[in-house]
């Protein structure tokens, strides 16, 4: 008999968690999940990918209904009931949350309601009282919203990302402090309900982790909708003024103070770690993260990690992977797997969407790959002009010997969609001559990847690139 309660406790139900006791379950292994938030589901079901995505699209319909003329199609006077807008998106959310919850009770391992600290490496004290140990554990708490930089912000009231996925009618203006994915995605839904958007970011672009390009052409795109979009500032200060809310912050080597009714802060979100007393543990964590290795384990061997507590990237899919990679390692000493970044892939939901995948520009000559690149613009390209789809571009990264494809980047309509075509391609470590010759249905979104694919299949050959 064991001298552990379970051989394997997860502490978080969320996408990586669930996925991680999935797959310990089905290797054998007596499970248990810990799940102690308010709400069962995680982040992307409760807060993050469903409601949000939800509301993004709801963005998009009002869009075109106003822009129907364009193709001949009257639709005047197009409005909106917010509250309605908000209802379907909780039910959206209620039907996944619901399913969650199902598989998390089914039976195929224990489901505990509670959060979880650690007591000694083998045992976690729970906020019911009890007690329990295992013999493994793996970590997959989440994060949470980080704290403002200035504590006037705090005085001052702002909205989390959460706030605003419980508003009840939308500001008449907007403040957003950030210009990651989260705040450029609730920039353009507020822009399209009828708010007046002020975006304000620190570094020289939105999307500073994107190539210039890419951001740049979302920019473009936001201050042609009327959104004002500040970039290279440095915050200052925040408090109130009147009935509403303003900051002050340098901008072209002056201060400049603005007011509007809410402000969102969207500065990003920070471990959740902080609960689980991880020094008890003995497992190693840098500013809340936990540190893991590239089996997703940590510092005490026997524990390990998965999702957003422990990055480096906060995607649901890659928490998923690496919850089953983690239980696998668990279950499988003899025969571990690695987590594999290669095919990473970002999807940004505004319009137009941003989808990229393996290497940027930006990476490959801040790590001295050898690269080249072609692009091809959404402008002269025949199904994008039926869709009066004009903006972005599709660009191909390529390995200068061998024309194997090494990063894609598509701005414009369904880039979310468009990029798994090249996710699929570098899958299969395709070269840009093969994908070049790959049969595209006419007129499609998808048929403009071989454009630049052409291009640079033309420029290298018997590896040597020509100009």
């Amino acid at each position: 008999m064991s001298e552990f309660d379970f051989d394997i406790a997860i502490i978080g139900g969320g996408s990586g968690g669930y996925a991680a006791a999935r797959t310990a379950a089905s290797a054998g292994l007596k499970t248990v999940v810990i799940e102690g938030g308010k709400e069962v589901g995680g982040l992307c079901i409760l807060r993050g990918c469903m409601p949000t995505k939800a509301l993004l699209y709801a963005a998009d319909v009002i869009h075109l209904a106003r822009h129907a003329e364009t193709w001949g199609i009257r639709a005047k006077n197009v409005g909106f009931d917010f509250a309605q807008v908000m209802a379907r998106k909780n039910a959206i959310v209620k039907d996944c949350t619901d399913d969650r919850v199902q598989q998390l009770t089914s039976g195929k391992f224990k489901f505990i309601r509670a959060t979880a600290r650690f007591t000694n490496p083998h045992t976690v004290a729970l906020s019911t009282g009890e007690t329990l140990t295992a013999e493994y554990f793996i970590i997959s708490t989440g994060s949470v919203v980080s704290e403002p930089p200035l504590p006037s912000l705090r005085e001052a009231g702002y909205l989390t990302s959460d706030d605003a996925l419980r508003l009840v009618e939308p500001p008449k203006s907007l403040i957003i402090l950030g210009g990651g994915a989260v705040a450029v995605e609730f920039a353009q839904f507020f822009a399209r309900f009828d708010t007046q958007v002020t975006l304000i970011q620190r570094s020289e672009h939105i999307l500073r982790d994107f190539d210039t390009d890419a951001a740049a052409e979302l920019e473009r795109v936001f201050r042609r909708g009327g959104m004002t979009v500040l970039t290279k500032t440095r915050l200052l200060d925040a408090g109130r003024e009147g009935d509403g809310k303003a900051v002050s912050f340098e901008h072209d080597g002056r201060t400049v103070r603005l007011a509007a009714e809410e402000i969102l802060f969207a500065l990003g979100r920070a471990p959740n770690t902080s609960p689980l007393h991880l020094e008890k543990a003995e497992v190693k964590a840098e500013r809340d993260r936990i540190v893991t290795n590239a089996q997703m384990q940590t510092s005490a061997p026997h524990i390990y990690a998965a999702g957003d507590c422990t990055g480096p990237h906060e995607i649901v899919h890659i928490a998923i992977q690496q919850g089953e990679i983690a239980a696998h390692n668990i279950a499988h000493p003899d025969q571990p797997r690695d987590m594999d970044y290669r095919l990473l892939a970002h999807v940004v939901f505004t319009d137009p969407q941003i989808g990229t995948v393996g290497l940027t520009e930006k990476e490959a000559r801040a790590k001295n790959i050898p690269y080249v690149a072609a692009s091809y613009p959404f402008s002269d390209h025949g199904k994008s002009l039926i869709m009066d789809a004009r903006d972005g571009f599709v660009k191909l990264l390529a390995n200068p010997d061998t024309g194997e494809i090494l990063g894609g980047c598509c701005v414009g309509p369904m880039g979310g969609e468009l990029i798994h075509e090249i996710i699929a391609a570098m899958a299969r470590r395709m070269t840009v001559h093969e994908l070049a010759v790959t049969p595209h249905y006419h007129p499609t979104l998808a048929e403009i990847w071989t454009y630049p694919a052409e291009e640079l299949a033309g420029r290298i050959r018997a590896g040597r690139v020509t100009e």
